[in-house]
């Protein structure tokens, strides 16, 4: 198994064939998770977003969330054990960061979050439809696929984090013409597609029986793709509406 999203890699559940001690993992548990995980995400944006617009600086949030959360999924993509507790950390912290960035933009583009959280949730469910009707055949060229292509995604990022300390950055790649727009869907498109990739893989731990804690790191797993897919569908809109 293969995933795009770096936290669920391709040999998370190898060690856990045939599990059979205590506890394992079920879809249904993961899926519970995530909710509890999405909960935390939404009451830690909630805060951020109401000190924003009442004249707080976040931007000590911001980089408490992003450094923070950061560090936080690097232990927990390597420390599976620790999902349990760095998971929901995780999501605490993301909530900082998404929350001050959805601010930012909603002061700019009246109503843009709104519009960014339904069509990720749209996104999310279309997807999970799809996917449970085996519409999109989960094989292992789409795998490699999708995994090079976000791969080269991140590494572009990190390219243009790089050059931004030398004021420049990678053509097109913040540009709201047309180009710009058509490589943010470009991005959105893979993004959405991670999840498909998360849903195979979620599953698979589960007929595979792994032990009961992977339900809290699949959910971590599935919580990174949602919350990178919501960022971009939001950098998507703020590039057509600064088009009006």
């Amino acid at each position: 198994m293969r995933s795009g999203n770096p936290s669920l890699r391709e040999n998370t559940f190898d060690d856990y064939r045939g599990w059979s001690q205590g506890n394992t993992m079920t879809i249904q548990g993961t899926v519970n998770k995530t909710f509890i995980l999405l909960l935390l995400v939404v009451l830690s944006a909630v805060y951020t977003w109401y000190q924003y617009f009442s004249g707080v600086d976040v931007t000590a949030y911001l980089l408490i969330g992003a450094i923070g959360g950061f560090i936080v999924s690097l232990i927990a993509t390597f420390w599976k054990q620790s999902t349990p507790i760095t998971a929901p950390v995780y999501a605490l912290l993301e909530g900082l960061f998404v929350g001050g960035i959805s601010a930012l933009y909603e002061a700019q583009f009246q109503g843009i979050t709104t519009l960014a959280v339904t069509l990720t949730f749209a996104v999310l469910f279309s997807l999970l439809i799809i996917y449970k009707l085996r519409i999109i055949k989960v094989t292992q060229n789409f795998r490699l696929g999708l995994f090079a292509a976000t791969f080269g995604i991140l590494l572009t990022y990190l390219i243009n984090i790089i050059l931004s300390f030398f004021g420049v950055s990678v053509p097109f790649l913040h540009d709201s013409g047309p180009i710009g727009i058509l490589i943010s869907l470009f991005i959105v498109v893979i993004a959405a597609l991670n999840l498909v990739l998360d849903f195979d893989f979620i599953e698979k731990g589960a007929q595979m029986n792994c032990p009961k804690y992977l339900e809290w790191y699949g959910a971590f797993g599935l919580m990174v793709t949602l919350v990178w897919l919501y960022l971009e569908i939001l950098r998507l809109l703020s590039k057509v509406m600064s088009r009006k």
